[in-house]
């Protein structure tokens, strides 16, 4: 009995002193950390900041490029404009219409579908008569520029010895990762809406329509808007450079140490610019850079160079222009 009695004993010590730490820790928790103890629930409730919006990457990279390298900014700059003033207004009306389709479509709403394709098959008919003989008008451009090749052509060219190797093996997916390594350029896509198969599709959908067979309306319009047509044009970035760097040995042909140098930088951006493939064979390179070798020789002499460097500025500028011609599908 009198172990028993002990044992009461201290339980109940042990219970109180648990009770007194849990009402401390409970007060601690209740009181504020402020002098003068102002608890906080006394304090006004305190609003979360909202969330930091995720970086423009692209943003910043184009800022950064146009800050490093003036010349690749203000090309970019100058084909986006010239791109965007290419789109037509009709036909971006006709896709924009589609996509309305597709919506009232999976919504169960067969009137506003309707409705939509025939404001689609309007817009379309508007662009038959404007522009009879086009094949495509463009509804959408991108212009990104990527560099992800590498700076010396030793490398380069070990890259694409891989990348050919790949290929004959038929192991496509790491060719087409190894070719991903060696471009350097500013690239123009433009999705086009296709003006001899645009018209057929959406009547197509509209018969589909009418005979309750919504399911296939809406395949048929899907996938008449997931093959628009992408067209991309590439102008090289090692083309731009060079053409940047004759301009600035231009500007500074009075230091011709500089002016060298610079001169030296267009002929190293040149033959990179054909080891990384764009139009690797043509002659212009090797008639460019024998002008450019013909301009450092008269910048040691005496004569006058403004001719020169005109006559070899427009010369690579008329090439940029070919290299942007140059379709890629």
């Amino acid at each position: 009995m009198r172990y028993e009695a002990r044992s009461s004993v201290s339980l109940a010590k042990v219970q109180l002193v648990v009770f007194i730490v849990f009402c401390l820790l409970a007060l601690a928790g209740c009181s504020s950390d402020k002098p003068g103890g102002v608890t906080a629930t006394n304090e006004p409730a305190k609003t979360s900041s909202p969330p930091t919006p995720p970086p423009d990457f692209q943003k910043q990279h184009q800022q950064a490029e146009e800050q490093f390298r003036p010349g690749v900014g203000a090309e970019r700059e100058q084909d986006q404009k010239e791109a965007e003033q290419t789109l037509d207004q009709d036909a971006i009306a006709a896709v924009q219409q589609t996509n309305d389709a597709i919506k009232a479509i999976a919504a169960n709403k067969k009137g506003d579908a309707l409705a939509a394709i025939e404001r689609a098959t309007g817009k379309i008919n508007v662009l038959v008569a404007r522009k009879p003989a086009a094949a495509l008008v463009p509804v959408d451009v991108q212009v990104v520029v990527i560099d992800a090749a590498p700076l010396d052509i030793k490398t380069i060219d070990q890259i694409v010895q891989r990348a050919t190797d790949a290929t004959k093996q038929r192991d496509l997916p790491a060719a087409r990762l190894l070719l991903a390594a060696v471009v350097s350029e500013l690239r123009i896509s433009t999705t086009s809406l296709p003006l001899a198969t645009y018209p057929a599709a959406l009547q197509q959908a509209a018969r589909l329509l009418d005979q309750d067979k919504n399911q296939d309306a809406g395949n048929v319009l899907l996938t008449l808007v997931n093959t628009l047509v992408v067209v991309d044009h590439v102008i090289p970035l090692p083309l731009i450079v060079a053409r940047a760097a004759i301009d600035q040995a231009n500007a500074k042909r009075q230091d011709k140490d500089t002016a060298l140098t610079l001169l030296q930088t267009a002929k190293n951006e040149l033959d990179r610019s054909r080891h990384l493939g764009y139009l690797g064979d043509d002659s212009e390179y090797k008639a460019l850079d024998q002008e450019i070798s013909n301009l450092q020789s008269a910048i040691k002499g005496k004569s006058d160079t403004s001719s020169l460097f005109a006559h070899l500025r427009d010369r690579i500028s008329a090439f940029l222009k070919r290299q942007k011609e140059h379709e890629q599908h």
